[in-house]
């Protein structure tokens, strides 16, 4: 492996990751024990926002994650799993009241994954918005957030609490879709309900499945009116086929690497955690001002990211350093030197 000696520093803004961290039961193996096949699994800490904090992390960010577990073991196993990968953890509550979330997690054989959630009453859908400050966005971070908050009428008012009080102390909203249709009663996400916050947020990450749910065929009006909101750039991903993003002025697209799927878990959350450490730099990226030529350069790093990512097993521990990020960026047939000077320290 190329060593490149480089340290990373932490970035200028903070970066804030609110919702759910949960443990990840991942289906690795079968074992026949008479007429029964039993399945074994593997216990790895997981949840969107809490992988997207860990992906800032690891490449030298500022990671902090807000959230709430349960008073038990797997919410030991979480605490612990955070701080080992230095994520902030100063507002992550507790609870005896209700259990940690879980989520089983099933691949198919070209490492997909589908999912069984545990997570009726559990203690991330339990945070008190009462506990929400203004004061946790005094240096106007970034905020970043995933749909999996927008579920139930009680953690998605608290979602909008948050929302309300970081753009009043003018922090900059990030919300990657990260449709679950199953972790909603009627079997299906509320359209309006998730737009309510599209329409929030200055990045906004959909996969190409999601953009076209959330669009219901009208894509140009809506994109209109996410520039009319709030919006800066939007970045549509497809899994390993080309990636769209669209600015106010300037849209393009960038190739994804064929490469082998071990597990997809993870992948979208290593993406936009490096887009955002990206972002987070200070002058490196002006939303109100969007270089389209940097945005690619930064764009080819957090594909390369996710690339890195999607090649092993789990969520944290499959997330990239700096070092494995830019070994990663050197197999794309791009220009490593202009990836290496926006992602060094200064």
């Amino acid at each position: 492996m190329t060593s490149h000696k480089n340290t990373p520093v932490n970035s200028n803004k903070r970066i804030v990751c609110f919702g759910e961290a949960l443990v990840d039961l991942l289906h690795f193996d079968n074992k026949n024990d008479g007429p029964l096949t039993l399945p074994a699994y593997r216990q790895f800490p997981g949840g969107a926002p809490a992988n997207a904090a860990v992906a800032v992390a690891k490449l030298g960010g500022k990671a902090q994650f807000i959230g709430q577990l349960g008073a038990d073991t797997f919410g030991d196993f979480l605490v612990q799993s955070l701080k080992s990968y230095n994520v902030n953890i100063d507002l992550l509550f507790r609870t005896s009241e209700a259990k940690t979330a879980l989520a089983f997690v099933h691949l198919d054989d070209t490492g997909d994954r589908s999912f069984s959630f545990y997570r009726d009453g559990t203690a991330d859908l339990l945070f008190d918005e009462n506990l929400v400050s203004p004061s946790w966005f005094e240096d106007q971070p970034i905020v970043h957030i995933c749909s999996n908050t927008l579920t139930h009428k009680s953690i998605s008012n608290c979602t909008q609490t948050l929302i309300t009080l970081a753009k009043q102390q003018q922090a900059t909203i990030s919300f990657d879709v990260n449709l679950r249709h199953n972790l909603w009663s009627s079997g299906h996400a509320d359209i309006n309900k998730v737009n309510e916050f599209v329409y929030q947020a200055e990045i906004i990450k959909f996969s190409r499945d999601e953009f076209d749910y959330l669009t219901n065929g009208n894509s140009k009006g809506y994109i209109t009116k996410c520039f009319e909101s709030s919006c800066k750039l939007i970045v549509i991903t497809d899994g390993g086929n080309t990636l769209e993003y669209i600015t106010p002025k300037e849209s393009g697209f960038i190739e994804i690497p064929k490469i082998n799927v071990v597990d997809t878990t993870a992948g979208g959350d290593s993406f936009i955690g490096a887009l955002l450490y990206c972002i987070a730099k200070d002058k490196l990226l002006d939303l109100n001002n969007i270089d389209a030529d940097k945005l690619e350069i930064l764009l080819t790093f957090a594909v390369a990211c996710g690339s890195y990512t999607v090649a092993k097993q789990g969520a944290f521990s499959a997330l990239p350093d700096m070092d494995s990020a830019l070994t990663s960026v050197e197999s794309l047939n791009v220009d490593l030197d202009a990836i290496t000077k926006i992602t060094s320290p200064e």
